[in-house]
């Protein structure tokens, strides 16, 4: 177990570093320019462009907080693949997601992999007030991560109702999902699933995809195999009915892993909806 854990764990081991030694990208200013806000004297520079807090749990802190928990903040890039923690790894630090896609998994006794969520950025990466991962958490894609530590967090928490809140409403969204994915994989023909899971990519990765008129394009962060594991279908399966939606008009394949959907209220009524 210890050999596979190099990812969250390599976190931890990392030195806390100054504020300062992060240094912004002409990206990161554009973006920054862009989200002014009357708390922005206050907040650090780090945080400002950040779509953790503007969209994430770190919106529920003041700017004191937000100075307090960026003296102990270290980022971190993963290749797509690598494993970030075990099951039952013992985890000292959390992380907002900043950039890709991270899986969580459990596995059987003989092996065998079953994905049971994705995580998206700016989603909370672990578990309040718990002392290991319960999940193996490996990155879909090439991930960014802003960690932090345990006990750091775990103060702010106590000192705030808001991320309180705001932690509650991902661990509820999360258990909604799970419910849905309970429906999509019990009840739900195979083009449906694939319909599902396709749906599901579009409104995570673009959480404003689904106001949005015309052509909404995007990676698939998984590959073939994995998305079979997710669904519960086989790999010949999932590959047959993307075909079936190519030709019914519901999506586009731009190539192996990039997808169009012309009509994005098209393809969510062929989640639910099975026209043989």
């Amino acid at each position: 177990m210890q050999g596979v854990a190099s990812g969250l764990q390599s976190i931890c081991d990392f030195r806390v570093l100054p504020v300062a030694s992060f240094i912004m990208t002409s990206d990161d200013q554009q973006t920054s320019s862009k989200r002014l806000d009357i708390h922005n004297s206050d907040v650090p520079v780090l945080c400002r462009s950040c779509e953790a807090r503007h969209r994430g749990i770190c919106g529920a802190l003041t700017p004191k907080q937000l100075i307090e928990l960026s003296k102990h903040t270290l980022k971190h890039s993963f290749e797509a693949e690598k494993q970030l923690a075990t099951d039952g790894e013992k985890l000292d630090r959390y992380s907002n997601i900043l950039r890709g896609v991270v899986k969580l998994s459990k596995l059987t006794a003989d092996g065998r992999q079953q994905i049971v969520g994705l995580q998206f950025a700016p989603d909370f990466l672990g578990r309040p007030f718990s002392l290991q991962s319960e999940v193996e958490i490996q990155s879909a894609t090439d991930v960014k991560v802003c960690s932090f530590p345990r006990t750091v967090l775990d103060k702010l928490i106590k000192e705030s109702p808001e991320l309180e809140h705001r932690l509650h409403q991902q661990a509820l969204k999360e258990l909604d999902e799970a419910r849905n994915w309970m429906l999509t994989l019990g009840r739900k023909s195979a083009r449906e699933k694939v319909a599902s899971f396709l749906y599901y990519i579009a409104i995570h990765i673009d959480p404003e995809a689904h106001e949005k008129s015309g052509v909404v394009q995007f990676e698939i962060p998984l590959t073939r195999s994995d998305i079979a594991d997710f669904l519960g279908l086989t790999i010949e399966t999932v590959s047959r009915h993307f075909t079936k939606l190519r030709q019914v008009g519901a999506i586009n394949l731009v190539n192996n892993r990039n997808i169009e959907i012309p009509d994005l209220n098209r393809l969510l009524d062929l989640t639910e909806i099975d026209r043989g």
